[in-house]
């Protein structure tokens, strides 16, 4: 698992992003969101565990910190 903050987020869209603590940005979907919530804060601290996806690595299983 990593920490980071969600840097963007669209409830429209449903897409968002994550800065981990090294820098790192990772994209991700609301389904991934762990609590079931189908909305996040921009500034939110997160753990997240990276996966591969569409050849490149998005953040799942998102915990609000």
């Amino acid at each position: 698992m990593l920490n980071g903050i969600v840097t963007e987020f669209s409830d429209a869209r449903g897409l968002g992003t994550v800065t981990a603590a090294d820098g790192q940005t990772f994209l991700f979907h609301v389904i991934e969101i762990a609590d079931g919530s189908r909305t996040i804060d921009v500034g939110q601290p997160v753990s997240f565990q990276p996966f591969p996806k569409f050849g490149t690595f998005q953040a799942g299983h998102l915990h609000k910190v």
